[in-house]
């Protein structure tokens, strides 16, 4: 697979999103773990996790223990993998998320996350989303402490608007390595914070890119263009949506969620597929 950089270190193009394999409608986790290697397998070498990724109180961080466990069972040479995950969000286990971004809460999650993954250093550390109730820039200034402290490799922030974009990259002294936000046919507003990484020369990391969880399967059918284009080039529509995506620009790496081997193995071919202009203003339009 072709790559791409966040922060110097390169990636494969298609990332995998951990997210499906730990909260609700979870699969077991034999199936889970052949989704991992099967995205391995394909030349997937972002895994994109987060402490909130689980189900009840007493499950925190069960998704960072299954990348772990899958990848340290992996029989090939896992070296370039980069697990990214994040700290801020929060599931108390009644179904609902809330958020922390006090200093020290970070500081202590990313020590919870360090154990969980079971290395000395997390290659991506991200604030998972803003805390109303914290100034932004006491979250970014725990992030950057991580940072030098080298708990974590590098650095990157999530759900941010363009304002938080350019504080967080100053504050971490022109070190911000990564933007995840959501971006999808069906979700288009972070397109301004796209443009900003891109003059930033920030990896952007679209979530949800084929419309989340429950509605991914449903994209054709939702968006006709879409569709289209799949059926005249062979493909799936999410595999259109993803090759989309990449070419919106050099920095932009989408993270699919999976939780089937089949899906993450399809949408590992988006990298492979270079849609024409025309092709690009039709999906752009739709």
């Amino acid at each position: 697979m072709r790559t791409r950089s966040i922060g110097g270190v390169a990636v494969g193009e298609i990332g995998l999103g951990g997210m499906p394999m730990s909260i609700e409608g979870r699969p077991d986790e034999q199936r889970s773990v052949r989704t991992i290697h099967a995205a391995l397998d394909a030349g997937v070498t972002l895994i994109d996790t987060a402490d909130a990724y689980h189900l009840t109180a007493n499950d925190v961080g069960h998704n960072e223990t299954l990348i772990a466990r899958a990848v340290a069972s992996y029989g090939g040479d896992t070296s370039e993998v980069l697990i990214a995950t994040k700290g801020g969000h929060l599931r108390p286990g009644d179904g609902s998320w809330t958020i922390d971004g006090r200093p020290e809460y970070l500081k202590e999650a990313c020590d919870a996350s360090l154990k969980r993954l079971g290395v000395e250093a997390i290659g991506l550390y991200q604030h998972h989303r803003p805390d109303p109730a914290v100034p932004y820039a006491d979250s970014i200034g725990a992030i950057r402490d991580l940072l030098d402290a080298g708990k974590i490799r590098l650095a990157g922030i999530s759900n941010a608007n363009p304002d938080q974009i350019r504080q967080a990259h100053e504050i971490l002294g022109g070190r911000l390595a990564s933007v995840q936000n959501q971006l999808s046919p069906a979700f288009r507003s972070s397109e301004p914070e796209l443009d900003l990484c891109t003059e930033l020369g920030v990896a952007f990391l679209p979530y949800s890119p084929l419309g989340g969880i429950a509605r991914a399967g449903e994209l054709g059918g939702r968006f006709g263009e879409f569709a289209r284009v799949a059926g005249e080039r062979g493909v799936s529509p999410q595999r259109v949506c993803l090759a989309w995506l990449l070419a919106k620009g050099p920095t932009v790496v989408p993270i699919p969620g999976a939780s089937r081997p089949e899906t993450i193995v399809d949408s590992a071919g988006a990298a492979d597929l270079t849609l024409t202009a025309d092709e690009l203003a039709a999906l752009d339009a739709a």
